[in-house]
């Protein structure tokens, strides 16, 4: 009986250690997300959700198509679902930046920015659809306001829409404010008289800027997240601030303790993003910043910060401080999958397994794949800049291969290309090989080999490190590639600004010569 008590005892505490250390197991293996959410070149990201889905779509600055779109199911897991305009609205020629979608009543709204052709000034216009997938219908531009209307942002209040906005930062002797006006029941014209949410504060951090507001309600008051200082750039300095409101016309009360986000040793310059509530009410932001490591060669990526509420000041907070975090609690239980690299094998592929962009101040490339090539065309306008077709990078340690059939009255070669006066390539002209740069429209041989006599394609290929440094290699299709040159070639001169580099083919020459690629990859390690 003592003995059946003491293995009564010994396996009810064995029991009790197991359940705790289950339960301990169960605790640890909360998901997870790890920054970026949408990895590459995607600034100022607005994001809605409709039913149980997400979509967010960001600036495309001087790319084309316009604006890209992501859909997802639990705002860690993005998959591109195509642009907001597939050909470019005919007021616009360039800046195509900071979109900002809204759902109401089975419509999508798009606001966004774009710079006009007829003054080159930067204003905000609307486009509308039923049908997410099948890009926008454009409707022209709705905010025209002295030198610069920038960053729309849509709000309802008591069942009547309202726009804000970004003015005076081209207005020399004006502070930047965000500005409101009251849109018509339809979304598509604004009525009413402006009124100011904020004026930019010149003592303090705001005094380098003030935008990219996002307003959202929380018991009795609207809060708003808005960023300052230089957003884009080596030399940026954005930040996050946080100000509330009882009315949407204020007045508007700023946080004390602004900025609530600023730059990390991992993540720089976070800022300009929208804030999306889950089904079970979780509050995240979703926003960009650079990455550290790759910085400016990658550009703003999409990064997701979760934002908690302070019960007794009855501000909102940044889960984990006041810098981006590299890892975070994910909103579902669903793991985090990445599929970052693409390839194409064009005697097998279609070109939907490529989402191409390109250059929206040059013509359009004309390509097309034809007898297991995809076939690019020189533009008629015969520049040096030739036909460029793109891919956003999306770290910056990668490898870009592709296969060429050379042509006797064409160039064609990978191609970083940063604009049309900035870019490093790699190609075949003639019956050489040749390493050659594009700086501020100059351009310069850095290395020349005559090709040695053969038949058949042969397989060009980068490595970049850091997204900066590069190595280049060549072969025949079927034999092993040999190093062009001993030493990395550094590209500094690449990034423009608020625009990342991009990678992909490009062909030169007479009008309408065409080159012949078979095969392209990139992949990440």
């Amino acid at each position: 009986m003592i003995l059946s008590r003491v293995f009564t005892v010994i396996f009810t505490s064995l029991f009790a250690g197991l359940s705790c250390l289950i339960a301990v197991a169960q605790v640890k293996k909360e998901v997870t997300y790890r920054n970026p959410v949408i990895a590459g070149d995607f600034a100022d990201p607005s994001v809605i959700r409709v039913g149980d889905t997400y979509y967010a779509a960001g600036t495309s600055s001087e790319w084309g198509p316009a604006y890209p779109i992501y859909t997802s199911k639990d705002l860690v897991n993005w998959q591109y679902l195509g642009p907001v305009f597939s050909e470019m609205p005919s007021w616009t020629m360039g800046s195509f930046w900071a979109p900002e979608l809204y759902y109401r009543n089975g419509t999508f709204y798009v606001y966004y920015t774009a710079r006009r052709k007829s003054d080159q000034h930067s204003y905000i216009g609307v486009a509308t659809t039923t049908d997410i997938r099948k890009g926008f219908t454009d409707h022209g531009c709705i905010i025209e306001w002295t030198n610069e209307a920038i960053d729309a942002f849509i709000i309802e209040d008591a069942g009547k829409l309202y726009i804000t906005w970004k003015a005076y930062g081209l207005d020399q002797g004006k502070l930047i404010q965000l500005l409101g006006r009251e849109l018509t029941p339809d979304g598509l014209k604004v009525q009413g008289e402006v009124f100011m949410l904020l004026q930019a504060d010149p003592n303090s951090w705001e005094a380098g800027g003030m935008e990219g507001q996002a307003l959202f309600k929380h018991g009795d008051y609207f809060y708003m997240t808005y960023s300052g200082n230089i957003c884009c750039g080596p030399d940026c300095n954005y930040m996050v601030g946080l100000a509330r409101a009882k009315s949407l016309k204020g007045p508007w009360e700023r946080y004390a303790d602004n900025p609530v986000l600023k730059s990390s040793n991992d993540w720089k310059c976070p800022g300009h993003g929208t804030v999306v509530t889950t089904p079970d009410n979780r509050y995240f932001y979703l926003h960009h910043a650079y990455s550290v490591t790759d910085f400016t060669f990658i550009g703003r990526q999409g990064v997701l910060s979760e934002l908690i509420w302070d019960k007794k000041t009855g501000w909102p907070a940044f889960r984990y401080g006041t810098t981006t975090p590299v890892e975070g609690a994910a909103a579902t239980g669903k793991t985090q999958q990445q599929q970052l690299s693409v390839s194409a094998d064009f005697s097998k592929d279609k070109l939907s397994s490529i989402n191409w962009v390109w250059d929206v101040s040059q013509p359009k490339p004309a390509y097309a794949v034809r007898n297991g090539y995809l076939e690019l065309t020189s533009p008629s306008n015969g520049t040096q800049t030739g036909s460029f077709l793109g891919l956003v990078l999306k770290k910056g340690n990668y490898t870009f291969t592709t296969e060429i059939l050379p042509q006797a009255t064409s160039t064609q070669s990978i191609c970083l290309y940063g604009d049309a006066e900035n870019t490093l390539n790699f190609g075949i002209t003639k019956d050489s090989l040749q390493l050659w740069q594009v700086k501020e429209g100059k351009k310069e041989i850095l290395q020349s080999r005559v090709l040695p006599k053969g038949k058949g394609s042969i397989r060009l290929q980068v490595q970049s490190t850091k997204g900066h440094l590069y190595q280049f290699r060549w072969g025949r299709a079927e034999a092993r590639m040999e190093t062009l040159n001993a030493q990395a070639v550094e590209a500094n001169s690449l990034p423009r600004w608020d625009r990342a580099p991009r990678i992909g083919l490009q062909v030169s020459g007479t009008e309408n010569q065409s080159g012949l690629f078979r095969s392209v990859s990139v992949v990440y390690p």
